[in-house]
């Protein structure tokens, strides 16, 4: 049997889904991969059905499975950042200017942080030292 037209477009779409570089051992492509062949894949062949063969053997709604892949394509696309982009001081507020900048640098300085780098801001967070 032949995967259908939504199953290719999951898969193209989790192709393209880039690496998260904070969680190494659980990518969001291999948990929908494994999700996709239980749902989409053919009925395997035993005698006592379990709960997850019972969701693989349920129909397929193959327009809301295609709506779904679109959902994936647009999150790629970042479609609604360019339809609803962030203005004015909506990423600086008063309280804390530079709270998204200082975010968004931890979050690319996280994954090359040894035990003790990440030990030592966790305890900073619990103390909070001004």
């Amino acid at each position: 049997m032949s995967k259908s037209v939504a199953y290719k477009h999951y898969i193209r779409a989790l192709s393209r889904w880039p690496v998260d570089n904070l969680r190494p051992d659980c990518q969001f492509p291999q948990i929908m991969r494994k999700r996709l062949e239980q749902r989409l894949s053919p009925a395997s062949s035993q005698t006592a059905p379990s709960a997850e063969q019972a969701v693989a053997n349920s129909p397929v709604d193959e327009k809301l499975q295609l709506e779904q892949a679109n959902v994936l394509y647009s999150l790629l696309e970042n479609r609604y950042t360019k339809k609803y982009p962030l203005k004015g001081s909506l990423m600086s507020p008063k309280s804390n200017p530079n709270h998204y900048t200082n975010l968004i640098r931890e979050l690319d300085e996280a994954p090359r942080s040894s035990w003790v780098e990440r030990t030592i801001k966790r305890w900073k967070g619990f103390l909070r030292f001004q």
